[in-house]
C-alpha cells in the first residue's frame, strides 16, 4: 500500500499545499485500486498531477468541514461537464449521512438530485468495514465538533513476491482531540497519519476539536503504532513545536506530512519526488499593437 500526500494543511489551504487529500493505491494481483481520504479545498487540482481522477475507485469523507470535503464539488463539475463524457459508473462517495445534502446544498442545487447523478453516495456506519478491491476501511467516530467525525483505519491485504499475502495498516485520524476510539482506529498500524493542528501552552484553553503534537504522540504509543506522521498542521502553528511535542511521548519514527511526498505504508520508505506544477503552453494567436496608458504622452526618445 501506498501513500501520497496531495494536502495536509490544517483548516485551510496554505502557500506550500492544499487542505487534506490522500491518495492510497494497493494492488490486488491484477491492477492498482486507488481511493481517496478526504478532498478538502483546494486539493482537486494537484490531486491530477498524480492520478487521472477517472482512474479513482471511491473518496472516503472523515468529516463534513469543508477543509476535509469542499473539492467534491470540482470533482461533480468535472464528472457532470465532461464534454468527452464521464464514461464510467457513478463515483462511489462514504462519508457521513449528511454528505449529500451538504454538497448540494454548497452548490446550491435543489436536494431531491442534488450530486445523486454523479456520486453514489454511502454513509458510515461505526466500526462497520467498508471492503473495495484490496483495502478494508472501517470508520471510528472521534472527538471532534460536528455530527459526525470518523477516524479511518485502512488495511490492504495483496499479494508479495513469494506468492504468499501480506496486510498493512494505514490509520488516519481525521480531525479529533484525544478519546478512546482513536487508539482502538490505531492500534497496531504500520503507519498513523494523525493530524496535529493545535500547539501546548497556546491552544489548552481548547476541548474536543484537535490534538496537539505530544497528544499525537501520546496516541501513537498508547495504540503501539511502528510510525507517525504528523498533519493538517495549519500555517499558524510551527512545525517543529509539534515535532518536538510528539517526541516527548513516542520514540518511535516521526515525520511530517508534505504534499506530493509517496510512502510505502508497510516499509515507511518515502518512494519517488514530489512532482512540480505543470507548465502550460502559451498560444499566441495574434500579437497585440502597443497601447499607452490614457492620459499618458508618448515620449521621443533623447538624442
Amino acid at each position: 500500500m501506498k501513500l501520497t500526500i496531495i494536502g495536509c494543511t490544517g483548516s485551510f489551504p496554505g502557500p506550500g499545499s492544499p487542505a487534506s487529500c490522500y491518495l492510497v493505491t494497493a494492488f490486488d494481483g491484477t491492477r492498482d485500486w486507488k481511493i481517496l481520504l478526504d478532498l478538502g479545498s483546494g486539493a482537486l487540482g494537484v490531486l491530477q498531477r498524480y492520478v487521472d481522477i477517472k482512474d479513482l475507485d471511491g473518496i472516503f469523507i472523515s468529516h463534513l468541514h469543508p477543509d476535509h470535503c469542499m473539492d467534491l464539488c470540482g470533482m461533480h463539475v468535472a464528472i457532470r461537464w465532461d464534454p468527452n463524457g464521464w464514461g464510467r459508473e457513478r463515483m462511489l462517495v462514504h462519508g457521513p449521512a449528511a454528505t449529500a445534502d451538504r454538497m448540494a446544498t454548497a452548490y446550491g442545487l435543489p436536494l431531491e438530485e442534488g450530486m445523486h447523478p454523479d456520486y453514489d453516495f454511502q454513509h458510515w456506519k461505526s466500526r462497520q468495514p467498508v471492503k473495495i478491491g484490496p483495502f478494508s476501511i472501517t470508520p471510528y467516530p472521534v472527538l471532534h465538533p460536528i455530527e459526525e467525525s470518523y477516524a479511518l483505519r485502512v488495511e490492504a491485504t495483496e499479494p508479495v513476491a513469494d506468492g504468499s499475502l501480506q496486510t498493512s495498516v494505514l490509520t488516519y485520524s481525521g480531525d479529533t482531540d484525544s478519546c478512546p476510539e482513536l487508539i482502538e482506529a490505531a492500534q497496531g498500524a504500520d503507519m498513523f497519519l494523525c493530524e496535529a493542528a493545535f500547539e501546548e501552552g497556546r491552544d489548552d484553553g481548547i476541548t474536543g476539536v484537535h490534538l496537539t503534537g505530544k497528544r499525537a504522540g501520546q496516541a501513537a504509543t498508547d495504540a503501539g503504532v511502528e510510525r507517525l506522521l504528523l498533519t493538517h498542521i495549519p500555517v499558524w502553528t510551527d512545525i517543529n513545536t509539534v515535532v518536538n511535542e510528539a517526541k516527548e511521548t513516542y520514540d518511535g519514527g516521526i515525520a511530517v506530512a508534505v504534499s506530493g511526498v509517496t510512502y510505502g505504508v508497510f516499509s515507511g520508505s518515502q518512494l519517488g519526488t514530489p512532482k512540480s506544477l505543470p507548465t502550460a503552453p502559451v498560444s499566441i494567436v495574434r500579437s497585440a499593437p502597443n497601447r499607452e496608458w490614457p492620459g499618458t504622452k508618448t515620449r521621443n526618445p533623447r538624442r
